[in-house]
């Protein structure tokens, strides 16, 4: 699913995939399953047919990974899933309120992630992040 939510980044293939991958999801389920559902369906939502369509898919998207954090604020995973939603949501759109205390979150946390591939998930990603300092950025590559 990791690898999933990086590659939708690149097509709406790999989207359409990444969201039919999560659809049997529900939220009792594991909490990271639960915030890359809501991840999906935001990401589907840019693929919308109206502008309804869009602000319904993205507000429903968003909607599960509000959820997640509310049950397992703590996760940096989840957190990681917000930051990345809300990085490359349209301003317009006002999901962005929480890109700092999320940035500040994941870099309090990084040196305590045990998962090898979830540590090295989030360093790619802040890598390419605007959101990340050179400063910051060179602390989690161990520079």
């Amino acid at each position: 699913m990791r690898q999933a939510y990086k590659d939708a980044a690149q097509s709406p293939e790999k989207v359409e995939a990444f969201y039919n991958s999560m659809k049997s999801v529900s939220k009792t389920d594991n909490m990271a399953l639960v915030g890359y559902k809501g991840a999906s369906i935001a990401l589907k939502a840019r693929s919308g047919k109206t502008l309804k369509d869009k602000k319904d898919g993205f507000i429903e998207g968003v909607g599960f990974i509000e959820f997640a954090i509310e049950k397992e604020s703590n996760n940096i995973e989840l957190r990681f899933i917000r930051l990345g939603i809300q990085e490359n949501t349209p301003k317009i759109l006002k999901y962005n309120q929480a890109i700092e205390t999320d940035k500040q979150f994941i870099l309090k946390q990084f040196k305590f992630i045990s998962s090898n591939n979830l540590k090295n998930h989030l360093k790619d990603y802040i890598l390419q992040s605007d959101s990340f300092t050179s400063e910051e950025k060179s602390v989690i590559s161990g520079r």
